[in-house]
């Protein structure tokens, strides 16, 4: 049987929002198995789509062109039978892989002028689109007229919520509010430590029983150690767990899901919240709302949209971080608080 290959991209949330090809390629295809090759950070986030009949991890290492390696695994690949990769990282070198293994339909954005390694070939050379169509349009032939996509949506099991509550300390029955502080970008896009602080001792002063887990890789760690910090000797202080880098991929995915609000930073696990249908409150400084926003059925992005942003760099370029640091706690709970449930803040 022909099988469908997905390449990837190398970010969670990029994942998240590709999701929807998937949606359309399995409606246009129901008989045949998609495959997809993500990298091991990312790999998770896939296992929890529904339309995935395996994950391939890929074994390369980051920055190199490694053409033997490719040239090696696309062997393996050509013996699965694909009859169509859809390469999703502009990159040259993902391109080269479906090529080597001989698959006969290859389609992709234009990216870095893989001409010939693509030869279903869409062009990105227009205005920025969101990101969820812009993956999508890939299951039509380039010159379609873009039409709406569906939403991204991930799955997480019973046996993997409480799986994930038990290993991370958490009470399932009471009311939990997700904070994701970090942004693998940069230090631009991340909402200043005492902000978060300020706004977890607000939802602990007005939601009996609240928890607030801090949510990241082990990057984002020291991040949400300065929010433990600056919540020192409060009332709120027993309430926060940071139980960032101390969780797989998988069991935060889990713990998103099992959340009653996400407040996230332009992150992976802001499209992670969205796809589980999640309330959101994402909060914008160097980077476009318009581009990747949220889109849970309740959700709110919040920029102040300066003069100066989006800047769309790693650190900010004038040295104050206003697009951030003005943006207040009081401002995003305010917005939060309708956000959760009648029950949950009585």
């Amino acid at each position: 049987m022909s099988r469908i290959l997905v390449i990837s991209p190398n970010w969670i949330g990029d994942a998240v929002m590709a999701q929807p090809l998937l949606q359309r390629l399995r409606a246009m295809h129901p008989e045949r198995p998609i495959d997809v090759l993500a990298p091991p950070a990312v790999a998770p986030v896939w296992r929890q789509m529904r339309e995935v009949d395996e994950v391939l991890q890929t074994p390369f290492r980051h920055g190199p062109l490694q053409l033997r390696e490719r040239w090696r695994y696309a062997r393996l690949l050509k013996a699965r039978g694909y009859a169509e990769a859809y390469v999703l990282p502009n990159t040259l070198k993902y391109a080269l892989i479906p090529w080597l293994a001989g698959i006969r339909r290859r389609v992709g954005y234009k990216g870095e002028s893989r001409y010939g390694l693509i030869n279903v070939m869409h062009h990105d050379d227009v205005p920025p689109r969101p990101m969820v169509p812009f993956y999508a349009a890939l299951a039509n032939a380039p010159d379609a007229p873009l039409v709406p996509a569906p939403k991204p949506v991930l799955q997480v099991t019973a046996e993997q919520v409480a799986a994930a509550c038990a290993k991370a300390g958490l009470a399932p029955q009471h009311p939990l509010v997700v904070f994701a502080p970090g942004a693998e970008f940069g230090s631009a896009k991340r909402w200043p430590p005492a902000h978060f602080a300020a706004l977890a001792q607000a939802i602990v002063a007005q939601v009996p029983r609240a928890q607030v887990a801090l949510l990241g890789s082990p990057k984002d760690r020291p991040v949400c150690d300065e929010i433990l910090a600056a919540l020192a000797g409060t009332p709120a202080a027993s309430a926060v767990l940071n139980i960032a880098g101390q969780t797989s991929l998988a069991e935060a995915v889990a713990l998103v899901g099992h959340s009653d609000a996400v407040v996230s930073n332009d992150s992976g696990l802001l499209h992670v919240a969205s796809s589980l249908d999640r309330p959101v409150v994402a909060i914008y400084g160097p980077t476009d709302p318009d581009h990747a926003p949220p889109f849970s059925t309740v959700a709110a992005a919040l920029s102040l949209r300066l003069d100066c942003s989006p800047c769309r760099q790693r650190e900010c370029p004038l040295g104050h971080h206003d697009c951030m640091r003005k943006l207040d706690a009081g401002t995003v709970w305010h917005t939060l608080q309708p956000m959760l449930p009648a029950a949950v803040t009585a």
